[in-house]
């Protein structure tokens, strides 16, 4: 699974430089799958179905507050031994996707995808 922040977040920040993926970004940032990553050429994003350039600019997913890529999102499996994003957050507001399931072979997998 992903984590997700709630919109109990109350946008200090901790988290961000925390992510060994590059995959939190502050409310209303566009993303790319290519930031703090090792990623060329294009990919399939599994949260979308569709096949985007790794540089092409992504649309925010929160306008309001601090939010993860699922895309970009390993729980920090192969990095850490929990996601460090929960264990900074001080109003703990990074929290499991009950809707986003994947095993540590998909994460591991994931990992390797970003980081070449």
């Amino acid at each position: 699974m992903a984590i997700i922040i709630t919109d109990e977040c109350i946008n200090c920040g901790a988290c961000e430089p925390e992510c060994p993926n590059n995959a939190i970004y502050e409310g209303a940032d566009s993303w790319r799958f290519s930031d703090g990553t090792a990623m060329t050429g294009s990919v399939k994003g599994k949260n979308s179905g569709l096949e985007t350039n790794v540089d092409e600019v992504q649309e925010p997913v929160s306008d309001e507050y601090y939010y993860i890529v699922t895309d970009k999102c390993t729980e920090c499996v192969g990095f850490h031994d929990e996601p460090q994003c929960a264990a900074v957050c001080p109003v703990d507001c990074c929290v499991d996707d009950p809707n986003w399931r994947e095993t540590e072979e998909e994460l591991l997998a994931k990992k390797e995808q970003m980081h070449l």
